[in-house]
């Protein structure tokens, strides 16, 4: 099982892909957000997707931690998700995760 890591953006979003014998497994994008209120930026998770033939086997939770591990490496001071309340099998895996439900997440569709 390999990871490869495309860098985009200056180093604003990291694309996370897992692979095993060219076939890609899964993938996440990270992408790292600064602003004038804090010191560190923060590390946003999207789209972290895993083929369903190889769900149940631990490869979301690499992703995960790759995610986490590049997030601390861009010096982040927290690495926030979200989901929509429907998906509760990946609140799940969040929360198995270490991850914690901590606010709301409000939207516009434009």
């Amino acid at each position: 099982m390999n990871f490869k890591k495309q860098e985009e953006n200056n180093n604003t979003s990291i694309k996370i892909e897992c692979e095993v014998d060219g076939k890609i497994m899964g993938h996440a994008y990270l992408y790292i957000i600064k602003n004038d209120l804090h010191d560190r930026p923060y590390g946003l998770l999207e789209d972290l997707f895993v083929e369903e033939e190889y769900r149940g086997q631990g490869i979301g939770k690499k992703i995960l931690n790759e995610a986490l591990e590049e997030a601390k490496k861009n010096n982040c001071y927290k690495l926030i998700s979200q989901s929509r309340y429907e998906r509760t099998g990946v609140h799940e895996f969040y929360k198995k995760n270490g991850l914690t439900d901590y606010g709301k997440n409000f939207r516009i569709n434009l």
